[in-house]
């Protein structure tokens, strides 16, 4: 099995939309995300959390904002993607998910 870090990017930071959303629609955003963990629990390593804006340590922060992580396993890229059918995260405009494979670290 191979591991992906799962990145949450947007247009708009995490802690800016749970400030402007009323507790009911960040309640329906919460049942989405646990509906989706829980169709996903075999590939699932860690559900993750939602990130904070960067501490930039050197040169600029990129653009948008890194919203949140998670962490999936899957045989291949192809089926990693798979997993992310029918995700609430998609459901706002603009928003994208990255998948990044873990590479094995050289020995030598």
């Amino acid at each position: 099995m191979k591991k992906f870090l799962v990145l949450y990017r947007s247009n708009v930071s995490t802690s800016e939309r749970m400030a402007k959303a009323t507790p009911e629609q960040n309640q329906a955003v919460m049942a989405g995300w646990r509906a989706w963990a829980q169709r996903s629990a075999a590939s699932l390593v860690e559900l993750g959390a939602p990130l904070s804006a960067p501490t930039v340590l050197k040169g600029s922060a990129a653009p948008g904002f890194v919203g949140g992580f998670s962490i999936v396993q899957a045989e291949s890229a192809e089926a990693a993607k798979k997993v992310f059918d029918g995700h609430p995260h998609f459901e706002h405009p603009g928003n994208t998910i990255e998948l990044l494979e873990h590479l094995p670290i050289s020995s030598s």
